[in-house]
């Protein structure tokens, strides 16, 4: 899964430097940007988020609550313009760091940086000889880069039904294998791992491969383990994701043999220049973007740590709400939090436009991710190549699921506004609250 379809605030450079001329513009060249932006600023001129500042900065009454705010300050500008300045802008050493960084962080053999989530899942799929005539096995919750990705290598993707935590069930899995079957595809929705223990035992039964969607969940980990270490794992870099680099993605594997060809294919087959050993493309990373992955993965166990802290807080105000389900997390899995999403039923008092639209106008965004499942579109209805079966639990929670806002620039205000407009417009008492004075107000 690539991305859950969220606007996000155009990237700026710094401000130039006052003046003019040739004096002036080599000056500029020299000159590093800012350190922090003005008092009591929290975005620049162009609207982006300065996140030089501390988490959560004092604010208009009454702001906009985003559902997803990237965290981009000094430190990724300069990165990004160490790169500019030393004439190597792909393919070279920032690139490496940040894949040695990457397979650190996830406690993994081998990470390979690609160009974009989807080229992530594209490269991993090839990279594990799976194409036409090939079927996998996923989950219809998903973003549509999931299916895309199987039809675009000439697989055929066949769906399976999900369990109560939104995460592929290994037991429509097992029913839903057929000879032609070689590969199951979990997805790490919501960043919650799926349940690889049974995935893997059942695949490694049938002699499958899996390879994980884990576009949101950096950081995630299952029975113990790193998702980027359980089986082939691909994530995503985009925007909104809980670390990014505007667009990027990374394939891990403990298989060295996987990760050579991975490498060959995002080059073009080449691990030489001009000296082509498969049929490959272009799905390679830059360095700007590897330099600011590598700032980002280093704030990741903090963004993590606040994100679970606030999806806490939510759970703890919203409970007890008729009608609204809050998220669970099985106690063998690390939740990640990409998104703090709720389950909305018939006994609800008020049905899911209607908070939305509450929501926004106490200026809060929420989302649905996701509004369809990933086959029901007109584009892939009657596709040859996909295999629907029967997926009712997926179909009922398309109709019940509602993300909030969780992400790591959110105060405790923040927080109390989104569970007291949600408990007003489902008609229930609000919460009794206490303090928290050991709440961090930096990163």
């Amino acid at each position: 899964m690539n991305i859950a379809p969220t606007a996000t605030e155009p990237a700026t450079g710094p401000a130039a430097e006052p003046g003019s001329g040739p004096a002036s513009a080599a000056q500029e060249r020299r000159t590093p940007p800012p350190a922090s932006p003005a008092v009591g600023a929290d975005r620049d001129l162009a609207g982006t988020v300065r996140t030089d500042l501390p988490f959560g900065p004092p604010r208009v009454p009454e702001h906009r609550i985003r559902i997803s705010e990237p965290q981009l300050g000094v430190e990724e500008e300069t990165a990004v313009l160490a790169v500019l300045r030393s004439g190597r802008l792909t393919s070279g050493p920032r690139v490496e760091e940040f894949e040695r960084a990457f397979a650190a962080a996830h406690g993994v053999a081998h990470a390979v940086a690609v160009s974009n989530g989807t080229t992530a899942l594209v490269a991993a799929l090839r990279a594990h000889d799976i194409g036409p005539g090939d079927e996998v096995i996923t989950t219809p919750l998903t973003f549509g880069a999931t299916l895309n990705a199987l039809l675009e290598v000439g697989a055929t993707a066949r769906f399976a039904d999900v369990d109560d935590d939104f995460l592929l069930d290994p037991a429509a899995v097992a029913a839903a294998i057929t000879p032609r079957t070689c590969a199951i595809m979990p997805v790490h929705l919501y960043g919650l791992p799926a349940d690889m223990p049974d995935i893997t035992r059942l695949a490694d039964h049938h002699r499958l491969t899996v390879i994980a969607d884990a576009a949101q969940a950096h950081g995630a980990r299952v029975a113990g383990q790193s998702v980027g270490a359980a089986s082939t794992a691909t994530f995503s870099m985009y925007g909104s994701k809980n670390i990014t680099c505007g667009e990027g993605g990374v394939v891990t594997t403990p298989d060295a043999r996987i990760a050579d060809r991975l490498r060959l294919i995002r080059n073009h087959g080449m691990r030489n220049r001009y000296e082509h050993l498969l049929a490959g493309s272009n799905y390679r990373l830059t360095e700007m973007q590897a330099a600011i992955g590598s700032v980002q993965l280093g704030r990741l166990p903090e963004i993590n740590r606040r994100r679970a802290a606030h999806a806490a807080r939510l759970t703890a105000g919203l409970e007890g709400v008729p009608g609204l389900i809050t998220p669970r997390r099985p106690a063998d899995r690390l939740h990640v939090w990409h998104q703090y999403t709720v389950r909305l039923t018939d006994d609800a008092r008020a049905g899911r436009d209607e908070v939305i639209e509450a929501l926004d106008r106490a200026g809060i965004e929420a989302r649905v991710f996701y509004p369809r499942l990933a086959f029901d579109h007109d584009c892939y209805r009657d596709h040859p190549r996909i295999a629907r079966g029967d997926t009712p639990r997926a179909e009922l929670v398309t109709r019940q699921v509602l993300s909030l806002p969780v992400h790591p620039r959110l105060t405790d205000t923040d927080l109390d506004r989104v569970i007291d407009t949600v408990r007003q417009t489902l008609d229930a008492p609000a919460p009794i609250r206490t303090p928290n004075p050991d709440r961090p107000t930096a990163l």
